[in-house]
């Protein structure tokens, strides 16, 4: 299995992400766990609905994950990270999936997975990464196809790494700097919460 090099321009999002106690890199369903001091879910529908099913529940899904982001990173700028698993030189249905919808990610860094006993289940993944300003809307493509569970591992974090925001089909996992700004954004949606006691 091939290394691709990593772009150069991710060079110092690389040392903060291997930098980040406990060590990175993550994979992003696993920062709530990591993190769980300062992260918090939201649901992306009314009732925690999984799935949209009309044009309506995905005006509603979107808004969701627009409203948070834009609390996060409004007026500035944002890394949006997408994930494969298979390497650059032999790309699956799914690698060219991900490259139509995340054209401007370039490689970041990878992960090797291999905590399995068994060779066979142990796996690279490969993360895509492009720099943006935050504009509300500039992922929507993105952010539907995670709802439709099209896509899975997106994430978007400030170029610092302190606001991670990982969308999922059915809601986003968002971790904030510090356990009172995580308890500030919890309480302005509230609504939007799981009726788990552990919030998930």
């Amino acid at each position: 299995m091939s290394v691709p090099l990593a772009d150069p321009a991710h060079e110092r999002l690389a040392r903060l992400w291997q930098g980040q106690r406990p060590p990175g890199p993550w994979l992003p369903w696993d920062l709530k766990g990591v993190y769980q001091d300062r992260w918090v879910r939201f649901h992306s529908l009314p009732e925690s609905k999984r799935y949209p099913e009309d044009e309506a529940e995905y005006a509603v899904v979107l808004d969701r994950y627009n409203t948070v982001l834009d609390e996060l990173f409004a007026g500035g700028e944002v890394y949006v990270v997408s994930l494969d698993w298979a390497d650059p030189a032999e790309p699956t249905q799914w690698s060219h999936h991900r490259r139509a919808l995340h054209p401007q990610g370039t490689v970041w860094t990878t992960l090797d997975e291999t905590d399995d006993p068994d060779p066979e289940y142990h796996n690279r993944w490969y993360f895509y990464a492009d720099r943006r300003p935050w504009q509300r809307g500039c992922a929507d493509a993105l952010l539907r196809a995670v709802a439709d569970d099209a896509l899975s591992g997106v994430f978007f974090t400030d170029p610092d790494l302190t606001r991670i925001h990982h969308p999922y089909d059915g809601g986003a996992d968002v971790i904030l700097p510090t356990p009172k700004e995580r308890d500030h954004l919890r309480d302005r949606h509230a609504s939007w919460l799981s009726e788990h006691p552990r919030g998930l």
